[in-house]
């Protein structure tokens, strides 16, 4: 999933980038808003776009970047009145963040947007492939290079939420939100085994990534 940062500050770029990085995320910089409106060519996934730019308005840029570009635009910025907010999102803005932010929650709300703004087949319904894995959304069924899978429940349900973006790490606290429906810490124990089991099953040690401190990806 490849992101675009518009941000004018070495630092705070720099520190996202590789916090992003870390989660699994590819990303392109933007320094202005004309180097942003070039990399549109790229076809990010998503743009984390901050106001303060140095030769253009903020929000003028988001007006601009939504009339050529249909996919989520999330404001990053340190303006916290309500107006603000506002007018961001009846630009265009798919989500509006006040800095400074956690970044947990921040990356929460980036799978959040990019699920809600995902083809169907991706969110709810269809096939999603990683190397050998198959995973059908609709008919629950798993193969890996051909062959049958049988999982649990959870199991599946685990894997088809890393299968929806392979690659992108997926932190604990949201696998435990959207597959377990909890936030209690000592989920994660059952979360360890459900993994460990995925991968026995699947045959592949090394399908689902662990990422220390972090959470879980599927190796794409």
């Amino acid at each position: 999933m490849l992101l675009l940062i518009v941000e004018d500050d070495d630092h705070v770029a720099s520190a996202l980038t590789s916090v992003l990085g870390r989660h699994g995320f590819d990303t392109v910089r933007a320094r202005t808003g004309a180097q942003a409106l070039d990399a549109l060519a790229r076809e990010p996934d998503l743009v984390l776009l901050d106001l303060g730019l140095p030769d253009t308005d903020g929000f003028d840029l988001c007006r601009r970047m939504r009339q050529r570009f249909d996919r989520p635009i999330m404001v990053v910025t340190a303006r916290t009145d309500t107006r603000a907010r506002i007018h961001g999102l009846n630009l265009g803005a798919d989500d509006y963040v006040v800095k400074p932010y956690d970044v947990g929650e921040l990356i929460a709300r980036i799978h959040a947007v990019a699920r809600r703004s995902a083809p169907r087949a991706e969110t709810g319904t269809g096939t999603r492939t990683a190397g050998p894995i198959r995973v059908d959304v609709d008919t629950r069924e798993v193969t890996v290079d051909g062959r049958p899978v049988q999982l649990t429940r959870k199991e599946f349900d685990l894997l088809a939420l890393l299968a929806r973006q392979p690659g992108v790490v997926f932190s604990r606290e949201q696998i435990l939100s959207e597959v377990w429906s909890t936030h209690w810490q000592g989920s994660q124990r059952t979360l360890e085994v459900h993994v460990a089991s995925l991968r026995t099953k699947l045959g592949l040690a090394d399908a689902v990534q662990t990422v220390r401190g972090v959470g879980y990806r599927l190796r794409p």
